[in-house]
């Protein structure tokens, strides 16, 4: 396990910043290394450092890339993911979703704990077509470690670029039947609480993916 890790960190070190991806050969280093002042090589140290500890401490595993009916588009240095699906003979369901952008203070659970814990939240957009140029219907959701929320329903019109389109109501406010009625809609199409749990899993993994990249990224710009 510790060669694979080495393995994986010397891969890591030497990709460059326009073609860096943590699971792919990237070019060899080079051996005409340039003496660097004592400055930049107590941030060179500090750089490697921090990606040994980030390796010891929660190895990022090789992304999914399928979900349900679901197949998943992640570009390495992007914040967003994209998952595309289809529902029946005549329906696209896109989704794009942010990594963890807020969180909330929730209770510790057991019956011995004491004070507070946190709950990490990502946003995702639900865009629901019929077919290239037509209207879209477009969910914004919440998602939860453990249950996905709707916070707003609205038409995205293709056909007329309104200054201030309406969005429809707050979804929270409308009649608590329809509430239901649209809930069950997007979970028809797959977007549900296993589908936070699963974006839940996936974030936390591309975090540390994008972190050990970041900093990899730093430690070869300064070392060129």
């Amino acid at each position: 396990m510790a060669t694979l890790i080495r393995t994986a960190q010397r891969t890591l070190l030497r990709s460059s910043s326009s073609s860096s991806f943590l699971f792919q050969t990237t070019r060899p280093y080079s051996s005409d290394a340039i003496t660097k002042s004592p400055f930049e090589s107590n941030i060179l140290r500090i750089l490697q450092t921090e990606i040994n500890y980030q390796f010891d401490y929660a190895p990022p595993h090789q992304a999914v890339t399928k979900f349900d009916s679901f197949t998943v588009q992640d570009r390495p240095g992007d914040q967003l993911i994209t998952m595309s699906g289809k529902f029946g003979d005549t329906e696209n369901v896109r989704i794009e979703a942010t990594m963890f952008d807020g969180c909330v203070a929730v209770p510790k659970l057991g019956d011995e704990s004491s004070g507070q814990d946190f709950a990490l939240h990502l946003s995702l957009i639900v865009d629901i077509s019929k077919g290239d140029g037509l209207d879209e219907l477009e969910f914004v959701c919440s998602a939860w470690p453990n249950f996905l929320e709707i916070q707003k329903v609205y038409m995205l019109r293709r056909d007329a670029l309104l200054a201030m389109p309406y969005l429809g109501p707050d979804y929270r406010k409308m009649d608590a039947k329809l509430q239901k009625a649209l809930k069950e809609y997007l979970e028809a199409r797959g977007v549900n609480d296993e589908l936070a749990v699963f974006l839940h899993e996936f974030m936390v993994n591309k975090d540390r993916t994008e972190l050990i990249r970041w900093l990899g990224n730093v430690k070869t710009f300064v070392e060129e």
